[in-house]
C-alpha cells in the first residue's frame, strides 16, 4: 500500500442487519472493524453502526440512509466508505455511483491487509489467489477513484492497477496457474512435516483470535522477533521455532494466522496449506485474550474454523489433538476478575498467563511438557554396544530409568536399557 492510499480517510460503516444472528454484539464488531481499518493504515474519519431494517437489493441499505452516508462522507472529508458487511457486486458498484467514492466490504478489507502483509512467496501465491477468486465478480466497475494508486493487486488500489480484471479468461488461467505452484507448495510442506514426524521433536501450534496475544507469546518463548503489534492480522506466515522445555529436549513451537469472525471463505480455503500446520500438531496451544469482553464469542469462531480444518469436532468439540487453552493478557485484568479465572484456569484445565510480563510461563512450560509426555511408558530395549547410533538416540530423545549389561548377543555384547517413550518417539526408535 502507497503512501498516498494509507494516508486516505475512511468512513467505517457496521450494519447491525435486524434478521440476522452475529457473533458479537455491534459495538464489539465496529470496534473490530476499526481495528481492521487501521491495520490497513487509513484514518479513521468517521464510524458507526447502522441499523438495517431489510437489506436492499441494490444499495444494501435504504436510500434515507444512502444520502445520509453521503452526506456524512463530505463532512468528515472521507475519500473511502467500508462497509463491515458482505456487499455483491451490484451494491457496490451502486453506492461507489452515489457516494462517488470507493467502496469495500469487510472481506475486501481483509483481503487488503493479507496482501500487504503476506511476505513469503507461499503467502502471497495464496492472497492473490483469495484476491482474484473475490475480484471475478466485480471486475465492471463504473468509479476508479485512486485507480493509479499503486501496483500489485490489493484492492484499495483500484481496478486499475493490473490488466487482469480486464479479462475474464486471463484471470481464469492465473487462478489454475496459483492453483497448480501452491499444490506444488502444499506437497513441499507435507513433505517437511513427514520429515518432522520421523524426527524425534513433537510440534506445538500457536492458534487464536486476532491480536490475542500469539506472537507475543511466541517472541516471549523462542526469543525470536516475530512481527507482535497491537494490530489485527499481525502475523499471517506461519513461523516455527525450537525451545526446550523440563523434560522435554526440543519442541517444535510454531505461530499461525490469527482467526478473526466471517473470515472470507475464499482465504479459509486459500489458507489452508498455512493452516495445515495446525493438523499436524501434537499439541494446540488455544491463545486466548481475556481481557476482551468478547472472549467466549472470539472462542467459538476459533473453533469454527478449526472444524472447518477437520481438526475439532463441530458438534461435540473433542479432537484428536490435544488443544491446552492459554489464558491471556492477566496483566490488564482488576484483582478481582484475576483471581477469579485464576481460580477456574484450575478447575478448567487451563492456564492464566501475560506473554507481555511473562507471568506464568513456567506454569505454562510445565503444563506443554506434562501433555507431551503424558502418553510416555517405560519399556526395555536391548542393544548391542556397536550400534552407538541407538543408545546415543535414547539417551538423547528418552528418559533413560535404567542401563546394565546384558550379556553376549549376536552381535557381541549388549545393553538393557529401561527407557521412557512416548508413542512417537517408540516408533521412530522401531525405524532408526
Amino acid at each position: 500500500m502507497d503512501e498516498v492510499t494509507r494516508g486516505a480517510r475512511a468512513l467505517v460503516l457496521c450494519p447491525d442487519v435486524r434478521a440476522m444472528a452475529y457473533d458479537l454484539d455491534a459495538a464489539d464488531r465496529l470496534d473490530e472493524a476499526r481495528g481492521l481499518a487501521l491495520a490497513i493504515g487509513v484514518v479513521l474519519a468517521h464510524s458507526e453502526i447502522l441499523s438495517v431494517r431489510q437489506m436492499q437489493p441494490n444499495t444494501f441499505f435504504g436510500s434515507g440512509q444512502v444520502e445520509n452516508i453521503k452526506i456524512a462522507c463530505e463532512q468528515h472529508e472521507a475519500e473511502l466508505v467500508i462497509v463491515d458487511g458482505a456487499l455483491t457486486p451490484i451494491q457496490q458498484r451502486n453506492l461507489e455511483e452515489k457516494f462517488k467514492r470507493k467502496v469495500i466490504d469487510r472481506t475486501g478489507l481483509i483481503l487488503e491487509i493479507f496482501g500487504e502483509r503476506a511476505v513469503t512467496a507461499e503467502g502471497r501465491l495464496q492472497v492473490e489467489l483469495a484476491h482474484l477468486d473475490y475480484q471475478q465478480s466485480r471486475l465492471v466497475r463504473s468509479w476508479t477513484h485512486l485507480e493509479r494508486q499503486r501496483g500489485g493487486f490489493g484492492f484499495l488500489g483500484g481496478p486499475g492497477e493490473t490488466q487482469i480484471e480486464s479479462d475474464r479468461r486471463m484471470i481464469r488461467q492465473r487462478m489454475g496457474r496459483l492453483r497448480r505452484e501452491l499444490e506444488q507448495v502444499r506437497k513441499t510442506r507435507g513433505l517437511h512435516r513427514e520429515r518432522r514426524g520421523r524426527a524425534p521433536w513433537p510440534v506445538v501450534a500457536l492458534v487464536g483470535y486476532t491480536n490475542a496475544g500469539k506472537s507475543t507469546l511466541f517472541n516471549r518463548l523462542t526469543g525470536a522477533q516475530v512481527m507482535a503489534e497491537d494490530l489485527l492480522f499481525a502475523t499471517l506466515d506461519p513461523t516455527m521455532r525450537s525451545i526446550s522445555l523440563p523434560g522435554v529436549e526440543k519442541v517444535i513451537l510454531s505461530d499461525t494466522v490469527g482467526f478473526i469472525s466471517d473470515l472470507p471463505t475464499q482465504l479459509v480455503a486459500a489458507f489452508r496449506a498455512t493452516l495445515e500446520e495446525v493438523s499436524a500438531a501434537d499439541l494446540i496451544c488455544h491463545v486466548r485474550d481475556m481481557a476482551n469482553p468478547s472472549h467466549i464469542a472470539q472462542k467459538k469462531q476459533v473453533i469454527d474454523v478449526l472444524a472447518d480444518l477437520d481438526v475439532v469436532d463441530r458438534e461435540t468439540g473433542a479432537s484428536d489433538i490435544p488443544i491446552l487453552e492459554v489464558w491471556n493478557k492477566a496483566d490488564l485484568l482488576d484483582e478481582d476478575r484475576r483471581g477469579e479465572l485464576s481460580d477456574a484456569s484450575q478447575a478448567q484445565d487451563s492456564v492464566l498467563i501475560s506473554a507481555a510480563s511473562g507471568e506464568g510461563l513456567e506454569a505454562l512450560f510445565e503444563r506443554i511438557a506434562s501433555v507431551l509426555t503424558a502418553e510416555a511408558r517405560e519399556v526395555t530395549v536391548t542393544v548391542p554396544l556397536s550400534d552407538g547410533r541407538r543408545i546415543a538416540w535414547l539417551h538423547a530423545h528418552g528418559d533413560v530409568v535404567e542401563e546394565r549389561d546384558a550379556g553376549e548377543g549376536e552381535e557381541g555384547p549388549e545393553r538393557r536399557f529401561t527407557v521412557r517413550l512416548n508413542p512417537k518417539e517408540l516408533g521412530q526408535y522401531a525405524s532408526l
